[in-house]
């Protein structure tokens, strides 16, 4: 694994284990590890110029969350995600963010002014074409309405389930839809959580959930070359979670 001027660089004032976690997921981000390829713990240590116990907790962990697994005695591989995975990963983000949307607009917490700011930052970002930008102001936004909904816990588990999604296809911008397109989705939750109405950010926020979904299925699908139909199978794996 050696580095290029593109390898991802890792952040000094996070501990040596997070480090190595961010160092991976950043490196499954822009490919420069491919899932199935094996990967060796003594050189991803060398290539962090650190020890290798932080190196095997850091991994350990992402073992924990799914995204990796250890092959005995020969190294660690990243673990792909199917088309069927993506349904169901929405499935449970449906579950977890839908009603932390309404509790958000029933919320006393008022972070409509945070929410606006995101907005902002994601339309910015959008105007440079800074998709990681973009993306980060628009995790963040997700995070806001997670933990104002009282959902901590969710926004932990939402924030996994994004990365493995990530872990097989890329956004949707510039094949189906555009960053404008993103942002105008996310008005109608914005805007119905600042007015206090639950129903209408729980319905906006599934909406906005909903068409992501069914994007990216389809995107994963076309990429693996699997014939099975995107609708067919949204519907099959979301059954149950839709209100």
């Amino acid at each position: 694994m050696p580095r290029s001027e593109s390898s991802p660089i890792v952040r000094p004032h996070r501990s040596l284990t997070q480090q190595v976690m961010d160092y991976v997921r950043t490196s499954v981000m822009n490919g420069q590890m491919q899932p199935g390829e094996l990967y060796s713990v003594y050189q991803l240590a060398e290539e962090l110029e650190i020890s290798r116990s932080p190196v095997r907790d850091g991994l350990l962990r992402l073992e924990e969350a799914g995204m990796i697994r250890f092959s005995r005695n020969r190294g660690f591989q990243v673990i792909p995600t199917t088309p069927a995975d993506i349904a169901e990963i929405f499935s449970i983000r449906i579950a977890l963010e839908v009603p932390a949307a309404r509790r958000a607009a029933l919320s006393e917490a008022d972070e409509s002014a945070r929410l606006a700011e995101l907005r902002i930052e994601m339309q910015q970002a959008a105007a440079d074409d800074d998709e990681e930008r973009f993306f980060r102001a628009d995790q963040e936004l997700h995070n806001v309405i997670l933990v104002t909904g009282g959902a901590r816990r969710a926004r932990d588990i939402v924030e996994r389930l994004r990365l493995n999604t990530r872990l097989l296809t890329p956004s949707t911008v510039g094949l189906y839809r555009g960053f404008d397109t993103i942002v105008d989705e996310h008005d109608p939750i914005i805007d119905a959580i600042t007015r206090g109405d639950d129903r209408a950010a729980a319905e906006a926020m599934q909406s906005h959930l909903v068409l992501t979904g069914r994007l990216l299925v389809k995107q994963a699908l076309a990429q693996t070359g699997d014939s099975e139909d995107p609708d067919e199978l949204w519907e099959r794996l979301t059954a149950g979670y839709l209100h």
